[in-house]
């Protein structure tokens, strides 16, 4: 692997990158060599990076105002199903105000460590409470307590969180080193789907001659058994 990119202090108020190392992706990706649904081939490529990549499951997850305003912040990617990518937040961060006013969304993840990246853009929509209700019964007991605790996204005083979360031990009888408790999913805690409409995967190459496949819903076909038109892009 080459050296890392080199950066100079151009002036007290400026620095610029002046390399970058050569990206060299394992494999060779084309409309010939992916799987006919995008799905399939994330999964294909998910499984592949285990063990390969730190956290690979940490994905960029962008919405917008309905008036254009756009905001991203790196998420954690929980659930793939036949639909679309589940992630799990508070119904009341700003990227759920965002996403109930304007139910868009794109998703990048990158692999750093195997030159790939995978984008997705699509439509959001609330998952089921049932799958809501699971996932947050697998979560951590302090996972669990923190859902409670945390008013997502508002501003806060400093120990103000921490004093909830002892509150709400008291309340749901939780003692110190206790290891699980039935702590209540919360009416405003659950998952969102991205259901895509547009996936892009990204294999880097050198001298900057990536691979990039994108596959793009065949309109009118339906979010349960979509069909897909897979192309080749400049890089």
């Amino acid at each position: 692997m080459a050296a890392p990119a080199t950066v100079a202090q151009v002036s007290p108020d400026k620095i610029a990158i002046l390399n970058h190392q050569q990206y060299d992706a394992p494999d060779t990706l084309s409309p010939s060599s992916v799987l006919p649904s995008p799905l399939d081939q994330f999964r294909a490529w998910f499984t592949s990076v285990q063990g390969r990549v730190h956290e690979p499951e940490a994905m960029a997850l962008s919405t917008a105002t309905p008036d254009g305003l756009p905001s991203t912040r790196i998420v954690l990617f929980k659930q793939l199903d036949a639909r679309g990518f589940v992630f799990f937040t508070n119904y009341t961060s700003r990227k759920s105000r965002e996403l109930e006013a304007n139910p868009r969304a794109s998703l990048a993840f990158y692999w750093r460590e195997v030159s790939r990246s995978v984008r997705v853009v699509g439509r959001a929509e609330k998952v089921s409470k049932q799958e809501s209700e699971e996932y947050f019964r697998s979560r951590p007991l302090g996972s669990r307590l923190s859902a409670w605790a945390s008013r997502q996204s508002t501003v806060i005083q400093d120990g103000e969180v921490q004093k909830r979360m002892e509150e709400l031990k008291q309340k749901f009888g939780v003692k110190d080193g206790q290891e699980d408790a039935d702590i209540p999913l919360p009416d405003f805690w659950g998952g969102w789907r991205i259901v895509p409409n547009e996936i892009e995967f990204w294999a880097g190459k050198p001298s900057r001659v990536h691979d990039r496949v994108r596959y793009l819903r065949v309109e009118g076909s339906s979010d349960d058994s979509p069909q897909w038109k897979i192309d080749r892009l400049s890089p």
